[in-house]
């Protein structure tokens, strides 16, 4: 057993703007953000640096001739694709306006050797730059990753899964206690469900809570994600014995990790890998989540598949299952993962929320046939 930082870091090291009590107001922000956002791949020798109006600063002008001023991060990224060996961003920021300027038109129009470039921008009043990332960044937004989580775990401060009580015990969610984390760089979520504790045979049992401990753990995850490059998409699923004031996860055990970089797939992979992943642990007991998926990849459905199909999600979904693993891969559903990823994908299409979860948690049921 051991302990786990990673969300105490999140909460001793985020400012007030950058904490929310409530997963659907996260998902609103994002969804502004993404809606006052665009992505473009634009040429290289098609962008122009130029000193802003108070020569404090620089703006970036693309073919449409509109100028906007790249955040910190993206001043960053901007010096490191303009590939000027011996000149870092730091260096760069002590330059006057107008010669840092220049060294950075110097560098991409002479030194990049890629045609294109991608940036991310955003417009409030104020035009800014927030990304400048390679042709094929494979972009996964917030707004697609909140609301994969409230339409399965709610607000996440009531219903089961939900922000972390402390030392067991439920707590009001307030940006002081609160685990929704999200500002310009990336995002992270801590969410789990301790009312419906596992019970984990011959496991040691735990003093940390006063002798309380009844070898039962509660099942937890991280969510992670930056649409601008800080860092890749990833989860990380475990089980505990408590959360403690400073969002320190004690008694942890059989924490693995599923990331995803941000290439050109990265949002495919979003939806038909890491939904399916997430539901199946949030609806399963104890099975390691990473080794059932390569279990469920390599086990063949040996029996009548219209037959499993129906049994699991009635006789009318047979046929629709069946023909979006056909559209989507290409070919005919053959292991219980191929069921797992069709079922999910088919649940995307049904508009009533409530019949979407029911196919969906009968989809995560699927992996447990491999234990």
């Amino acid at each position: 057993m051991t302990h786990i930082m990673k969300a105490s870091h999140q909460w001793a090291t985020r400012p007030s703007d950058e904490r929310f009590i409530d997963l659907r107001d996260m998902k609103r922000h994002f969804e502004t953000r993404r809606l006052q956002s665009a992505e473009r791949v634009v040429p290289t020798k098609a962008l122009q640096i130029i000193p802003d109006d108070d020569n404090r600063g620089i703006e970036i002008t693309g073919p449409t001739g509109n100028r906007y001023a790249p955040t910190h991060w993206a001043f960053g990224q901007l010096a490191q694709v303009a590939n000027l060996p011996g000149i870092a961003a730091n260096g760069l920021r002590q330059l006057p306006s107008p010669l840092a300027a220049d060294v950075l038109n110097y560098g991409l129009q002479f030194k990049r050797e890629v045609n294109d470039i991608g940036v991310l921008l955003h417009k409030n009043g104020v035009g800014t730059c927030q990304a400048v990332t390679g042709p094929k960044y494979g972009r996964i937004w917030n707004s697609d990753i909140c609301s994969t989580l409230v339409d399965h775990f709610g607000d996440g401060r009531t219903g089961s899964w939900k922000v972390p009580g402390e030392f067991g015990k439920d707590v009001d969610v307030t940006k002081a206690n609160t685990t929704l984390f999200a500002g310009d760089r990336d995002m992270f979520v801590f969410l789990c469900d301790e009312k419906n504790r596992v019970e984990v045979p011959n496991r040691r049992k735990s003093n940390l809570m006063g002798g309380n401990s009844t070898g039962s753990m509660a099942r937890g995850f991280f969510m992670w994600n930056s649409e601008v490059g800080k860092t890749t998409f990833g989860i990380g699923m475990f089980l505990f014995d408590f959360v403690c004031c400073n969002r320190i996860v004690w008694g942890a055990e059989g924490y693995q990790e599923i990331r995803v970089r941000h290439t050109s797939g990265a949002p495919e992979r979003f939806v038909e890998e890491i939904q399916p992943a997430l539901l199946t642990y949030a609806n399963s007991a104890t099975t390691p989540i990473v080794e059932a998926i390569e279990r469920a990849q390599k086990a063949k459905i040996d029996n009548d598949l219209e037959t499993f199909l129906a049994n699991r999600f009635g006789k009318s979904k047979v046929e629709p299952i069946k023909a979006v693993h056909m559209l989507e891969e290409q070919r005919p559903i053959e292991t219980l993962w191929d069921v797992t990823t069709a079922a999910t994908a088919y649940a995307r299409s049904v508009p009533w929320q409530d019949d979407r979860v029911l196919i969906e948690r009968e989809a995560g049921k699927i992996l447990d046939l491999t234990a």
